[in-house]
């Protein structure tokens, strides 16, 4: 897959989104589970309703598209693009609010190949959780946890870890 599709890609799905509110912009840095270096653009959409409105907290959720560097030597990187509904539970109603995040979506990878681990086929299921801060109406920091694997659909299917922190502000 060229990096081309995977922008074109990422295009695509960003105007497939509602267009209900404004697209907030998210950096993630951080390592593989292999030790690599690891760096994500993403884009995200808040849903448009929250469910559970307390004094404690709410849930809501946003749509996430992932543009992914996995750096490692020349033979060893990749790139992916993601998709991804998530799941938010927000502590509180204040001006800073804790959050757990999590979420299920998909990945196309550029080469069936990260690192040392053979994923088998260029399409991975994404799982993730994080944790995190909301500061204001504006900004988040928070720390993820993501693992791409194909699920046994086709072997071998090593799958691959990913650790970040990473900082999301909204538009």
């Amino acid at each position: 897959m060229k990096t081309s599709t995977i922008v074109a890609g990422l295009l695509i799905s960003v105007a497939l989104m509602p267009a209900a509110q404004a697209l907030d912009l998210s950096l993630s840095l951080g390592k593989s589970g292999e030790g690599s270096d690891y760096y994500r653009l993403g884009l995200q959409q808040e849903f448009t309703q929250s469910w559970w409105n307390s004094p404690t907290g709410r849930l809501t959720g946003y749509w996430d598209v992932g543009l992914t560097h996995w750096a490692g030597d020349q033979a060893a990187s990749n790139q992916s693009l993601s998709f991804s509904p998530v799941l938010v539970y927000e502590f509180s109603n204040s001006d800073i609010r804790p959050f757990v995040e999590a979420g299920i979506g998909l990945a196309a990878f550029r080469h069936t190949q990260v690192e040392d681990r053979q994923l088998g086929s260029v399409l991975q299921f994404e799982d993730r959780i994080g944790i995190g801060l909301r500061f204001g109406a504006r900004h988040a920091l928070g720390l993820r946890a993501i693992h791409y694997s194909n699920a046994g659909l086709k072997q071998p299917n090593d799958g691959i870890e990913a650790y970040s922190l990473y900082y999301q502000l909204r538009y």
